[in-house]
């Protein structure tokens, strides 16, 4: 059985295999505590959540762009 995180930190870092990111996370205890909205963290590695105020960090930073 899967442990369930507690969902009374504000700042989580994640991993690029938990892409595309949502709030809340399905591990999360309060995962229905507001609406599933999609955090671009990919984009700068880091974003809130407009809801909670969580801060979540992707480990590594964004992904490059390479040509």
């Amino acid at each position: 059985m899967t442990q369930l995180k507690d969902n009374t930190r504000t700042h989580i870092e994640v991993e690029a295999k938990d892409l595309p990111l949502y709030c809340p996370m399905p591990d999360m205890l309060k995962w229905n505590a507001h609406p599933r909205v999609v955090i671009p963290v990919g984009t700068t590695g880091e974003a809130l959540c407009p809801y909670c105020g969580t801060h979540y960090v992707l480990k590594g930073g964004p992904a490059g762009h390479g040509h």
